[in-house]
């Protein structure tokens, strides 16, 4: 049986009051672990609510501008880093890794040199994650009530203001690298993760040693320079930023380093020495759907919304909806090999696209006629 004492004091009266909670297993957490294991997470830990560190990096974050369009990054104030704001009654957190990775680097890296080739984030090929994760830890959490009955608990992954990072951090899942990913020394930095808020008195896993040490590779490699300082990502520079989040135009000056990049980037992954150890995962749908691993940019920029809406469906991609992913895809073939049937393709495109697509068919265009003299 765990004890709580609650101390009220005032000038006049001292009472103590004695709460007892229902009785936990001694191995309560050893427990959760294996069952999270046994539903087919890579890891697990745990956490307190203190994020006091991580809500002045925020603040400081959201105070220059750097998430830019991204308004809800700061519509809920304190919640996000205040997780007991959020959730009544939270006073420890669960966080779960799953591995996505569905290919090898050599894979990934040969589809992103090939500038007839689509490349789209590797989190992306397969089906979204963010359901997949909810459903699996609703089943965590469901499992953890036979064990302690009843007990106040929310679940999410990456579907509230939630400082997951942070999070898991804290609980042991690895530590945040340069490039502002979590990064494992065992596993390198694939992965998604989720968490379960709860009022289980739960104790803080030990937290991960930052490896990054004077390594700069991510930094370097970015192609936009959007990581402008290690720890800091000015997410308007951000190529993950602009082919999703940005529902405009993208800057004319971020067109050409876009490259073949059509939905997220990968570049500060690709290059972590950590990644050396990656694994391939074991999750079936995070398989590539509808070979969009080596789709060409032609042949997907040929999908009226009709064939989009149905070739995405059950993907994070089809969240950007048809007038961002044209968008995308005509800068891309912009950057591309010139030949004729692209400049067929985008004319035609012409006809009938909305006025911001217009814009960066004209542009791409204009690169492929300039390549051609």
């Amino acid at each position: 049986m765990v004890y709580y004492f609650e101390y009220n004091i005032s000038e006049t009266n001292l009472s103590f009051i004695i709460v007892m909670s229902q009785h936990y297993p001694a191995n309560l957490q050893t427990k959760i672990q294996s069952l999270a294991l046994e539903l087919g997470f890579d890891a697990v830990g745990f956490s307190d609510v203190d994020l006091l560190e991580h809500e002045t990096h925020l603040q400081e974050w959201l105070s220059k501008g750097f998430h830019g369009e991204m308004d809800y990054m700061q519509r809920h104030g304190t919640k996000r880093s205040r997780p007991e704001e959020l959730v009544t009654g939270t006073c420890s957190v669960i966080s779960v890794r799953l591995d996505y990775l569905p290919e090898n680097k050599e894979d990934s890296e040969a589809a992103l040199k090939n500038s007839d080739i689509a490349y789209i984030s590797r989190y992306a090929l397969g089906r979204d994650y963010h359901k997949l994760m909810r459903n699996r830890l609703q089943k965590l959490a469901t499992q953890i009530q036979t064990l302690v009955g009843e007990f106040g608990y929310r679940v999410f992954s990456d579907s509230a203001p939630v400082l997951e990072k942070a999070l898991a951090e804290k609980s042991g899942l690895g530590w945040i690298g340069k490039h502002s990913n979590v990064i494992q020394e065992k596993t390198g930095s694939w992965f998604f993760l989720g968490e379960i808020y709860t009022d289980l008195p739960l104790s803080t896993s030990n937290k991960s040693e930052n490896h990054c040490g004077s390594c700069t590779k991510c930094i370097d490699v970015c192609p936009t320079q959007a990581i402008v300082a290690p720890y800091q990502v000015d997410a308007r520079r951000c190529i993950s930023y602009l082919t999703i989040e940005l529902k405009g135009s993208i800057p004319i000056e971020f067109r050409e380093a876009l490259g073949n990049r059509i939905y997220g980037c990968d570049d500060c992954q690709l290059i972590c020495p950590w990644n050396k150890f990656a694994q391939l995962t074991q999750e079936p749908d995070f398989a590539p759907r509808h070979q969009l691993d080596q789709q060409t940019l032609l042949s997907l920029f040929a999908w009226d919304e009709v064939t989009f809406l149905k070739k995405m469906e059950g993907s994070a991609i089809r969240r950007i909806g048809y007038e961002s992913w044209q968008r995308n895809l005509a800068v891309a073939i912009g950057n591309g090999t010139p030949s004729q049937l692209a400049i067929e393709l985008l004319t035609k495109k012409l006809e009938s696209c909305s006025i911001m697509v217009r814009e960066h068919v004209e542009w791409a265009l204009k690169q492929l006629k300039n390549a051609c003299y």
